[in-house]
């Protein structure tokens, strides 16, 4: 029996399951739609992870992760895009429905966000003719403000859609409820998304209160304060139904459970809490 709507993110099982056994704890569970990490594909090697996912018809709704594109020096920025585009050569041989971009944070001993930002538009407008023609949609992940020192100096949806106007065709964004949903402009942006046909993934957890660890702690759906249906209900209003991606970093908790456990528990919450017409 198949689980429409819904993906895994191989993030959530990544302590308990290579990228093989993932897939097959998926599949046992009528799962069959799933996100890799590009160092999770690295471990098994390109070729076999391309096999294993064609031969059983996957859809990925993403590889993680490109980006980190600024950088102190022109040699390091030059190596990030060498790096994306590769990253891309994978998305296009895995079938990935688009490459997910974590755009990266401040340079080293640098307080200038401002110019951080310039290094990503440049970043992206370098990778986006590669990207076009091996037909690999860029996905612009915004993080929560917590990260833009280190990890995404891009951090709400509206300038993640702003610099994809800019951009043009190829590029648009990924909905994370855990880095959106305290935006008081979700709505609007979303829509906004909505008319540029910039939504190409949608990922979920919760916000656990209180966090104890700002990068592994995510709760697992309706654990925690996010309203879920809200935000998928804004998703499907503004045109489009993505499949609802779980990725879930929980060092203290999911990470420690069976792999068949987290699953099991990813889509009784997926049915229960996620839907558009779920009680909040």
């Amino acid at each position: 029996m198949s689980v429409d709507g819904l993906s895994i993110n191989l993030a959530t099982v990544r302590e308990q399951w290579g990228f093989a056994e993932a897939v097959d704890g998926c599949l046992r569970h009528g799962i069959t739609a799933i996100a890799p990490w590009r160092d999770q594909i690295a471990k098994i090697g390109l070729a076999e992870a391309s096999r294993i996912v064609h031969q059983n018809n996957l859809q990925l709704t993403g590889l993680c992760r490109g980006g980190f594109f600024p950088a102190a020096t022109a040699e390091k920025r030059t190596a990030a895009l060498d790096d994306n585009r590769r990253a891309v050569d994978e998305a296009a041989e895995l079938g990935a429905d688009c490459l997910v971009l974590v755009v990266g944070g401040l340079p080293e001993n640098s307080r200038d966000i401002v110019a951080a930002r310039h290094m990503v538009a440049d970043g992206l407008d370098a990778l986006l003719p590669h990207a076009r023609a091996c037909n690999v949609p860029l996905a612009i992940e915004p993080l929560h403000p917590m990260y833009a020192g280190d990890r995404a100096c891009v951090n709400t949806l509206g300038q993640a859609l702003d610099m994809c106007e800019v951009l043009g065709a190829g590029i648009g964004v990924a909905i994370d409820v855990y880095h959106v949903w305290w935006d008081p402009d979700l709505a609007a942006q979303i829509a906004r998304a909505g008319k540029m046909k910039a939504i190409l993934a949608h990922h979920i957890c919760d916000w656990l209160v209180p966090t104890r660890d700002m990068l592994t702690d995510r709760g697992m759906m309706g654990d925690g304060v996010i309203d879920l249906p809200a935000i998928r209900r804004m998703i499907e209003a503004a045109g489009v139904t993505p499949k609802q991606e779980v990725e879930i970093f929980s060092a203290q908790n999911w990470w420690l459970k069976p792999g068949d456990v987290v699953l099991k528990t990813c889509i009784e919450r997926y049915e229960a809490c996620c839907q558009a017409n779920s009680p909040a």
